[in-house]
């Protein structure tokens, strides 16, 4: 079983904590995300756990290997990652931007070999872009186009993803969509970290809750235990009453 741990990750800019002494643990079989206001320090810790930015003190590893010692394309065969900003450089097909999922296995493009085209073949099932996959992405919509970025990362088949705010500037009904492709995902056996800002679809969907402020990890639980009042008070400056997975905000401190 694959298992991504950040051990005591500090990031620095300057003279700035980005990130301060972060410890997390992922495995297949559950669903994190992290949540925690702008400039908590959400996006730097990805970066500095999968060795993108380098880490002033502190250690990522996957099954004992240390990350930073892995290259790109082992790394990339163990964790799928879907960045904040995932620009296309020039309009493709579908299918060849969700084959780029495959290069870490060795695959090109126009050169594919029946194992990755199975494993594209797949991806593209599971994220519902069969009628799409000959369209250029400079056709599609905001939710085609994210549709389109998971298949990619799925067609890794990596036991892990990462996303980066995966449902951002997506309206509610593609940013469930997108968010029910990943929870069958990891209910398929992947494990998956995400950053998300909206409390309400982290509560419906993650197995844990993992909450940064001000560059630390100050809570990191069940649901149940850490979506409290006081803790989005504390990591938020807000007022709310917590009803299960039901927050009714109230107005900022």
């Amino acid at each position: 079983m694959t298992e991504l741990r950040i051990t005591d990750l500090t990031v620095e800019a300057g003279k700035s904590f980005l990130v301060r002494e972060a410890s997390l643990d992922l495995i297949p079989g559950e669903l994190v995300v992290l949540l925690g206001p702008n400039g908590a320090g959400k996006t730097s810790l990805l970066r500095g756990a999968l060795g993108l930015i380098a880490p002033t003190r502190g250690e990522s590893s996957l099954d004992g290997s240390i990350i930073a010692n892995l290259s790109p394309m082992q790394r990339a065969r163990q964790i799928a990652y879907l960045p904040q900003i995932r620009p296309l450089a020039w309009p493709n097909r579908v299918r060849d931007v969700v084959a780029l999922g495959r290069f870490s296995h060795g695959g090109t493009l126009g050169k594919l070999g029946d194992h990755d085209a199975e494993a594209v073949d797949r991806a593209i099932a599971a994220c519902d872009l069969k009628h799409l996959q000959d369209r250029g992405t400079h056709t599609l919509s905001g939710g085609e186009l994210a549709r389109v970025h998971c298949a990619r990362a799925f067609a890794t088949e990596a036991p892990l993803l990462i996303a980066d705010e995966p449902t951002a500037a997506l309206d509610p009904r593609h940013q469930f969509r997108i968010l029910d492709l990943i929870k069958a995902y990891v209910e398929d056996g992947g494990g998956a970290l995400l950053v998300l800002h909206d409390i309400g679809l982290a509560a419906r969907y993650a197995s844990r809750l993992v909450w940064m402020k001000q560059g630390r990890i100050v809570a990191d639980g069940p649901v149940a235990t850490t979506l409290t009042a006081e803790r989005l008070a504390d990591v938020y400056g807000v007022a709310a009453q917590v009803e299960g997975t039901r927050i009714i905000m109230d107005g900022a401190l």
